[in-house]
């Protein structure tokens, strides 16, 4: 699921960090990417996040399971179900509130 905020001059590193995500490292693409565990490595929420003019952009998804086979990128990720969409409500609830 993709959506978008405005950019209030936040730093990527520091907002992902105030909305309980880990960055990992930064994608060939210029996106933070950045993980949220919800008990041990798996599941876990996954965003790309990406700065625009004056906007942020967020990629996410929930990947179920760590990927089948070495090389592969297939991890079960959800990204319509309703915990996505909640998860996207409580980023986007601490976003306006610290504006």
């Amino acid at each position: 699921m993709t959506f978008r905020v405005n950019n209030l001059n936040y730093n990527l590193t520091d907002l992902a960090r105030k909305l309980g995500y880990k960055p990992i490292a930064h994608t060939p693409q210029g996106e933070l990417n950045c993980v949220r565990p919800l008990g041990g490595d798996y599941p876990r929420f996954h965003i790309y996040l990406k700065e625009e003019p004056g906007v942020l952009t967020f990629n996410i998804h929930l990947d179920q399971k760590k990927p089948s086979y070495e090389g592969t990128a297939a991890h079960g990720g959800d990204y319509e179900s309703e915990t996505v969409r909640e998860e996207v409500e409580r980023i986007k609830g601490i976003i306006y509130r610290s504006k």
